[in-house]
């Protein structure tokens, strides 16, 4: 597609635009801008629409500019929360900052001769104005009464928490900071998430009111999932980009767990995919939705996006292992770094040596089943794996010779849910 406003709206990726944006994409190049508050060391998965958005820009021939938020991140945005965010030191602020910056150059070019992407710290100029100077020169701009129309501002009011000073006023850093960026690179479109509208939108405002000048703003659809579960979430936790927070296994893995219902959408929306292949899926998972190509296509193409080709390669060879049925000789050290993010429980080398511990009192311990009675049923059912061997015995007993490296079993309930049990050594 040549034109970007289509590709966004075909992917799904347009929940509301300002009037003639589709128009300006088509006929000029323009300086768009994301914002990323450093709330933490690392960006996780529901970053990626923003990153993603930018990234088309600068595919199409527009330039990117992605602020990280030393300054706002001092406050925080109260759009989409429910209460008050935890305040962090500027110290803490500032190693946030650093950490994330490698990870936008999975998605930005930074080095590419004409459209560039930028890296900018919005702490440049909110770290060095003075409050009656930011009072003066951006809040005389704002009515109470508009502010409190804005979504982020109102949910909170209807809350029994509230909504403190500090946040109400993150509406005018926001703005401030499209300002800012329009008289310094003459950026003049804000992207962001769904929940972002209205601090966009005030931005535009000043804009208009300070300079004269028209600026757009556009907003993509939140991510959710068919089941209901918030996206990006696990059992482990949330969903980063990081290697050290969430391994490229874990990562690859949460990919190719996608349920049939929502992969063509996280393909529209986290891949480059051209419209031809991500319909050649859909034609694939509508004939053969077991065999789960969609979801490998998608887990192969954002994982090598964010960690490599090397990496996927390693991730889909401990996947046909685990899910294979020589699990058994993985060395025991590779199998807790790939179920790095599964959840774990201990049980006492004395509890299996021997003659061992009952299949159906190790179930129960892992907490995969409420009772013995339901991990009974669950065995008896053919649920139950332990180093990917079923075990449909409920009087069978599990020994440490059969632990992997006499270390560490893997308990499975069904297809996807395991549950690591270390064997540990009494002291240690």
């Amino acid at each position: 597609m040549t034109n970007l406003f289509e590709e966004l709206t075909w992917r799904g990726l347009v929940y509301d635009a300002t009037e003639g944006l589709a128009d300006m994409f088509a006929t000029q190049s323009v300086t768009v801008y994301a914002g990323f508050d450093p709330t933490a060391s690392s960006l996780h998965v529901g970053h990626m629409l923003p990153l993603m958005g930018l990234a088309r820009m600068q595919r199409a021939g527009h330039t990117p500019i992605a602020v990280v938020g030393g300054g706002t991140g001092m406050i925080g945005d109260p759009s989409g929360k429910s209460q008050e965010r935890n305040l962090l030191s500027a110290a803490q602020i500032d190693m946030n900052v650093a950490a994330i910056r490698p990870q936008l150059q999975h998605f930005l070019d930074f080095d590419r001769a004409s459209n560039a992407a930028r890296l900018v710290n919005n702490a440049e100029w909110l770290g060095t104005i003075g409050l009656l100077d930011f009072l003066r020169d951006a809040g005389k701009h704002f009515t109470v009464n508009s502010m409190l129309q804005k979504e982020s501002i109102s949910r909170r009011l209807e809350s029994e928490e509230g909504i403190s000073y500090t946040e109400f006023s993150y509406l005018l850093l926001q703005s401030y900071d499209f300002l800012q960026l329009f008289d310094r690179h003459g950026c003049t479109v804000q992207i962001g998430g769904s929940d972002q509208w209205g601090n966009i939108t005030a931005g535009i405002d000043l804009i208009r009111k300070l300079r004269a000048k028209k600026a757009h703003g556009l907003v993509m659809p939140l991510v959710t999932t068919a089941s209901g579960v918030k996206f990006g979430k696990t059992e482990a936790g949330a969903v980063w980009l990081d290697p050290a927070r969430t391994s490229p296994f874990a990562f690859y893995q949460f990919w190719l767990n996608t349920d049939d219902r929502d992969v063509l959408k996280y393909l529209k929306s986290f891949t480059f995919l051209s419209r031809a292949d991500i319909d050649a899926a859909a034609d694939a998972m509508q004939r053969a939705p077991e065999a789960r190509d969609a979801q490998r296509l998608l887990a192969r193409e954002v994982t090598t996006l964010v960690h490599g080709a090397e990496q996927v390669a390693r991730a889909e060879h401990a996947s046909r292992l685990l899910f294979g049925e020589d699990i058994a000789q993985l060395p025991a050290d590779d199998v807790l770094a790939i179920f790095a993010d599964v959840p774990a429980t201990e049980i006492a080398a004395e509890q299996v040596a021997g003659e061992g511990v009952s299949i159906v009192d190790l179930v129960s311990s892992a907490k995969l089943a409420p009772s013995k009675s339901e991990a009974r049923r669950l065995v008896q059912g053919g649920g139950i794996y332990v180093n990917n061997r079923k075990i449909a015995d409920i009087s069978a007993r599990i020994r440490v010779d059969q632990a992997i490296g006499g270390r560490v079993f893997v308990v499975r309930k069904g297809g996807r849910q395991n549950h690591l049990v270390k064997v540990v050594q009494q002291g240690a």
